[in-house]
């Protein structure tokens, strides 16, 4: 091994010994992402195909069709009954606090047979800045009722709807979330983690006393780039662990092609926190440039929600981000089953910034 390479070898087991023995590092670069994976993903598994309508159901008839009706909706899956309000006023206070999303009323004369054949209107009430979960609301319930009337009256109707399921598995609000947790947890690790390294090395004026060795930036910065490339794979690894286990990912992707990926991102994105703590002289300089240059980042990117809720505009904007085909390649390779050739115009997009950004960094390093 030549002597240029030895020192990368002993710089970067330095920098990874020293990012495991700082408790600080270890929960913002391991621990905060499995916190936010846990707050997100439990957002995201109850959302989906989970939706439901949250109701207040007050039975005034009590009569045999009542009761059934009563008990029809309060174990469907898609109305979720709130038990303990019984009342009409109790059900508008809730209403108008925006708690429950309508009111379902069986009036007294609710199931009661007229010539024979039971009848009964059923009331939905929904406030008027929600007409659209109200309007859904009572199309749901026709629809409940519709196969209840199928008992008492014949009916064939000329025109009918048929559905069906597609051989496709659509993707899942989570895994839109899981993709956008792993762009979130690079750019904690490679961008908070030099940014706030380098200027505390720099007051302690260690950077300075390196400057006086043969070192040179590139062997720094290369042992900077193989430490957090490990020390980030590492966390990586944690949440996918955690999301598969416990949230139940289903990663249909190659391990060793995500695994590839994942570190290339970290290469990536490491640019830019070299280039803000490298130029920076202190935390005071360091932590500003960071807020600027990630925030947008993070919103505009798809980290905590998919970017095609966004306006065609902003889409097309945010898509040259550096964080963007971070993202969008780990959802293709994890759960879209894509190779990394598949994904070649996301990596292009990533070598560009890799090139601009180590430019940059380059360029504005100070040793103190």
């Amino acid at each position: 091994m030549s002597k240029r390479l030895f020192t990368v070898y002993v710089f970067a087991k330095l920098a990874t010994k020293r990012f495991f023995r700082d408790r600080l590092a270890l929960f913002f670069g391991i621990l905060f992402p499995v916190i936010f994976l846990f707050v997100f993903g439990s957002f995201s598994s109850n959302g989906g195909n989970n939706t439901h309508f949250n109701v207040a159901l007050i039975n005034q008839a009590h009569t045999a069709l009542a009761n059934k009706a009563d008990q029809l909706i309060s174990q469907s899956n898609v109305f979720k009954v709130q038990s303990s309000i019984n009342t009409v006023a109790a059900a508008n206070k809730k209403l108008n606090e925006n708690q429950i999303d309508g009111i379902i009323v069986l009036p007294p004369n609710f199931g009661i047979s007229t010539n024979g054949q039971p009848k009964g209107v059923a009331q939905v009430y929904y406030t008027i800045n929600n007409i659209q979960a109200g309007q859904t609301l009572t199309a749901l319930l026709k629809s409940y009722f519709n196969s209840v009337n199928r008992r008492y009256v014949s009916y064939f109707g000329p025109l009918a709807v048929n559905g069906q399921a597609t051989t496709n598995k659509s993707l899942t609000p989570f895994d839109y979330t899981f993709a956008g947790l792993l762009g979130f947890s690079i750019v904690g690790i490679g961008i908070f983690g030099p940014v706030n390294v380098f200027p505390e090395l720099k007051k302690q004026g260690i950077l300075r006393r390196l400057h006086t060795t043969p070192l040179k930036v590139w062997q720094y910065f290369t042992a900077t780039m193989i430490a957090q490339a490990i020390t980030g794979l590492l966390s990586l690894l944690i949440m996918f662990i955690v999301a598969i286990f416990v949230f139940h990912l289903k990663v249909i992707g190659n391990y060793f092609s995500i695994g590839l990926f994942m570190a290339y991102s970290i290469i990536a994105i490491l640019g830019i926190g070299l280039a803000i703590g490298g130029w920076a002289k202190n935390e005071r300089q360091a932590a500003p440039l960071s807020n600027i240059i990630v925030f947008p980042m993070l919103f505009l990117s798809g980290t905590f929600f998919p970017r095609y809720l966004m306006p065609h505009w902003l889409q097309i904007a945010s898509k040259y981000l550096p964080l963007t085909p971070v993202i969008d390649g780990a959802r293709l390779l994890t759960t879209e089953g894509y190779s990394l050739v598949q994904i070649a115009p996301q990596i292009g997009l990533l070598t560009a910034w890799i090139v601009i950004i180590y430019i940059i960094a380059f360029r504005v390093f100070k040793w103190e």
